[in-house]
């Protein structure tokens, strides 16, 4: 960075940083509500998760469900470390938060977020069963899959390559999924898998966010965004819809 260029201007012009020290109030609090929510949304979902590890019809399946709940809490954790150098209480995380809270299965709160913690609101719902839990981990994962796309692309440098690190691991929970779908539809109703679609397709689709969010140019010119919501949530029901398909599903209209 020039020695008369502003932090500012230097990340408007594609620049990034690699320490707290050198990040602007704005740009750190925007930075940590963006560590927040994966964090909050990581050990929600795997809170959610580990109590489906016994429904599984199989013990392999117990095995899928099992490494998704170990490594979404890992994944967590990566980031959850930055958030400590920026001065979060990381400790709280493990012993202050009702990860497995859950709204009732007919709420609708759209895209807010519950009172309790960050997480996005789609892991305030509770899971109902195995078959439940596949379909939301297969939608979920291809959200996933497009919003870490977008998140590895930030400007702080250091969880850049982390979430770089973290997609991988995210993209198998999504091949297990869909592994595990296709063990489902070989015995059970195709009605019945189209209704927990119609169930989770509207609230994943919610993960994405405001599509008129007046927030995006302040954040594009601090290189925490670079990606519109509305773009990046035709990206998910292009790709879920294709993922669906091969299942015989479809997309809730």
């Amino acid at each position: 960075m020039a020695d008369d260029m502003s932090i500012e201007d230097y990340l408007a012009a594609g620049g990034v940083l690699t320490s707290p020290s050198n990040a602007p109030p704005r740009y750190r609090a925007e930075l940590m509500k963006i560590m927040a929510i994966f964090v909050d949304s990581e050990l929600a979902g795997a809170a959610g998760f580990a109590e489906m590890i016994n429904a599984g019809p199989g013990v392999r399946d117990r095995m899928a469900a099992a490494q998704i709940v170990l490594e979404k809490t890992a994944n967590a954790d990566r980031v959850l470390t930055l958030m400590g150098e920026f001065g979060a209480d990381t400790g709280r995380y493990a012993n202050h938060h009702p990860w497995t809270t859950r709204l009732s299965r007919d709420a609708d709160i759209g895209q807010r977020r519950s009172d309790h913690d960050m997480r996005l609101a789609v892991f305030n719902y509770p899971l109902t069963g195995w078959a439940d839990a596949v379909v939301m981990n297969l939608l979920m994962g291809h959200a996933a899959a497009v919003q870490l796309d977008e998140l590895s692309q930030v400007s702080y440098q250091p969880l850049a390559e982390s979430f770089r690190i973290i997609m991988p691991i995210e993209a198998t929970h999504t091949v297990l999924a869909d592994k595990g779908l296709a063990n489902l539809s070989e015995y059970s109703a195709p009605a019945a898998m189209q209704d927990l679609v119609n169930y989770w397709w509207p609230r994943v689709a919610a993960s994405f966010g405001d599509e008129s969010s007046q927030k995006f140019e302040g954040l594009k010119a601090m290189g925490l965004r670079k990606t519109r919501n509305t773009a990046l949530k035709t990206r998910w029901q292009e790709e879920a819809t294709a993922a669906l398909a091969t299942h015989g599903l479809m997309p809730t209209s």
